[in-house]
């Protein structure tokens, strides 16, 4: 029974194909007015390949100018020392806020990949 629905189905649908409709031209000249999808995406993946390299130039840049090794090893040295001294106590407000904060970057990143699906 279905495959006799599925031979009718096909049969509409390859007489449907073959009909043209006349429309002078119309259909091609909106066809090559649109802009390339494909080139839009290429473009749009080597700005943000430039802009990512271009961030990473900047840091490195200002990482040397500002000598941040030094900073960042007298912050290691000052961390090992008072990690023996010092206690732990959690404060709930901020760990509170850092996963109120979370949850915004969580579902932020859920609406946009909904919105890139379509």
């Amino acid at each position: 029974m279905t495959e006799d629905n599925d031979l009718l189905i096909k049969q509409f649908f390859q007489q449907a194909a073959q009909q043209q409709i006349a429309d002078n031209g119309f259909t091609e000249h909106v066809m090559q007015r649109l802009p390339q999808h494909a080139s839009l995406a290429a473009r749009r993946t080597l700005l943000t390949r430039l802009w990512t390299a271009f961030c990473i130039v900047v840091f490195a840049v200002l990482f040397v100018v500002f000598h941040g090794w030094e900073l960042l090893t007298i912050q290691f040295e000052v961390m090992l020392q008072t990690l023996s001294v010092q206690t732990f106590s959690v404060n709930l407000l901020m760990v509170a806020t850092v996963l109120f904060g979370l949850l915004f970057v969580g579902v932020g990143e859920v609406i946009s990949s909904e919105i890139a699906r379509k």
